[in-house]
Order: structure tokens, then C-alpha cells, then sequence
């Protein structure tokens, strides 16, 4: 984050002092590009270590990360910048003295609860797609198959969600994010299904 305010810094002094360099506007281009490439080595070699960390980054707020696509910006936010920046928080930002400054408050939460509201339909149609998915799966199994499936899925959620937790205490993730897992569930699982 501190590289990417410096690559700001100097981006906004060239459009400012040097508006006409074209050789210095490349330059700058160049650094900033360059120091993007030094981010993405230095990620893919922690990632590494600690992959799913960095699909949903502990330092980004919940609105940031509603945005990211396969642990990072849309690639379709530099082409388009989505609704959301479409026109107030684009033209906002770009007309910032400040990163940040809140001078249009108003229009910024109006725009960013527009976003919200878009990505609650988002999270909407996908659950329909995902239900949809799974009562066409259950059709074609038999009740035993079935049975047998929707077992064999709710122990690989429950066991994962348990492994991730272990993980995340392991890896010192959970006293970063503050969070507190309570213990693990104390009821017996269910009987295996017969043959």
C-alpha cells in the first residue's frame, strides 16, 4: 500500500510538472508497472506457503475484497472500471486533492451502497445457480445415491471448514484478524452409510 501511494505521489507530479514529457511519462509508467511485477514475484512466492490468504487478503476491508477476482483486482476493473467507479467514485477519486478525502461523502456512500446492492444480486443468482445445480444432481441419483452424495458433501464442507480453522490457528492467522473460533462441534458425527 505504501508503494502504491509513492507510484501515486510520482504519477500525479508528472501529470502535473511534466505533462509534455513523453519520455518522463514513460518513465514513470515503467516504474509503476515495474514495481506491480515486484509485487506479483514477491505474492507468488508467499503464496506459496499460504495460497487461500491471499484469494481474500486479511488487510483489505470486506468492500475491497467483494471486488477481487482470483485474489486480485478484476481484470475487467481496468478495462471498464465496473459500475461502481463508472461515474461518481471514478470521477470522484480522479478529482481528489487526497486518497480518501470524504469532501463528497454522499455520493460516495450512494454509489458504494449501489455496489453493495449489486453484489447482494450477485450472491443471490449464484446460491439459485448453486441450488439449481444440486436438485438436478439429487433427480438423477437414486435415494441411496443421493443419500450416500449429500453425506459425502456435508462431511467434506463441515471437515474442511474444522482442517481451515486448525490452519488459520496454526498459521497465526486468527490473532491477526482477531477472530475467535469457538471449539469444535461436540455432537458425533453420523454413522457411515452401509454398502
Amino acid at each position: 500500500m505504501i508503494q502504491q501511494k509513492l507510484d501515486l505521489d510520482q504519477l500525479l507530479q508528472g501529470l502535473t510538472n511534466f505533462p509534455t514529457d513523453l519520455d518522463y511519462l514513460r518513465l514513470i509508467t515503467k516504474n509503476a508497472l515495474n514495481h506491480y511485477e515486484n509485487y506479483h514475484t514477491a505474492r507468488a512466492q508467499l503464496a506459496k506457503h499460504d495460497g487461500p490468504s491471499f484469494l481474500a487478503p486479511t488487510w483489505g476491508t470486506t468492500f475491497e475484497n467483494s471486488s477481487l477476482w482470483i485474489g486480485g483486482r478484476r481484470p475487467t476493473l481496468i478495462i471498464r472500471l465496473e459500475r461502481v467507479a463508472d461515474e461518481p467514485l471514478a470521477l470522484l477519486a480522479y478529482k481528489c486533492r487526497k486518497v480518501g478525502e470524504s469532501s463528497q461523502g454522499e455520493v460516495v456512500d450512494k454509489a458504494m451502497d449501489a455496489h453493495a446492492l449489486d453484489m447482494y444480486n450477485i450472491l443471490m443468482e449464484a446460491d439459485k445457480l448453486r441450488l439449481d445445480i444440486l436438485k438436478r444432481m439429487i433427480d438423477i441419483l437414486s435415494p441411496l445415491q443421493a443419500v450416500v452424495f449429500l453425506v459425502a458433501s456435508k462431511k467434506l464442507h463441515l471437515s474442511l471448514h474444522e482442517w481451515s480453522k486448525r490452519r488459520d490457528i496454526q498459521m497465526g492467522i486468527t490473532q491477526l484478524l482477531g477472530t475467535n473460533y469457538n471449539s469444535s462441534y461436540s455432537s458425533d458425527p453420523p454413522p457411515e452409510p452401509g454398502p
